[in-house]
């Protein structure tokens, strides 16, 4: 699911995605996020965010200015989870998707940035059920995302790949800053 190994990312995006998420499953720098998130479009929110203290390092809540940054996330996400039309099949899913979300935060909220991106990343997988319903799980997933609006598809390529480099992820900042990248990107979609 979200995968691509081999989608055909359009060049305007590739060096950032390689970048950031190199093939070897390492993972790149600080420098690089800022580029991921240029190319995402949202690279004036996300410097503004980290210029803030973004997710604070230490094991400290975030500051009141990201409190309130993570709550229009929180009621983003929670719109776009609610006001989503379903089958009536899926209406558990969604429910249990929402029943979710309260956990993710408090992971964000306690700085334990690595397993909330790795819940970040399952929350993605309902997510993109509920937007495209079985779309999302076929080979060719991505590559739709990116016909529909390349950032749109860049943002999804992201997704697919937060589950490969979560092993390979020591640097806290790094993990920080590629939570943030999806936190900010939702909370304008």
């Amino acid at each position: 699911m979200l995968s691509c190994p081999a989608c055909a990312i359009p060049e305007e995006c590739k060096k950032a995605a390689e970048s950031l998420f190199p093939p070897k499953g390492n993972t790149g720098d600080l420098e690089d996020a800022f580029a991921f998130a240029d190319a995402l479009g949202i690279g004036a929110d996300y410097r503004r965010l980290l210029s803030l203290g973004g997710l604070r390092s230490e094991g400290t809540s975030p500051g009141p200015d990201m409190q309130k940054y993570l709550a229009s996330f929180r009621n983003n996400l929670d719109l776009l989870i609610s006001k989503t039309w379903v089958e009536k099949t899926d209406e558990d899913r969604k429910e249990r998707l929402q029943e979710r979300i309260p956990g993710f935060m408090a992971l964000i909220n306690n700085a334990e940035y690595g397993k909330a991106l790795e819940e970040f990343s399952a929350v993605l997988e309902e997510l993109a059920w509920l937007l495209f319903g079985s779309q999302s799980r076929k080979d060719d997933f991505t590559e739709y995302t990116f016909r529909i609006d390349s950032q749109m598809g860049l943002f999804w390529w992201y997704a697919g790949h937060i589950n490969r480099i979560l092993p390979g992820l020591k640097d806290r900042a790094v993990t920080r800053a590629i939570l943030l990248l999806g936190i900010c990107y939702l909370t304008d979609f």
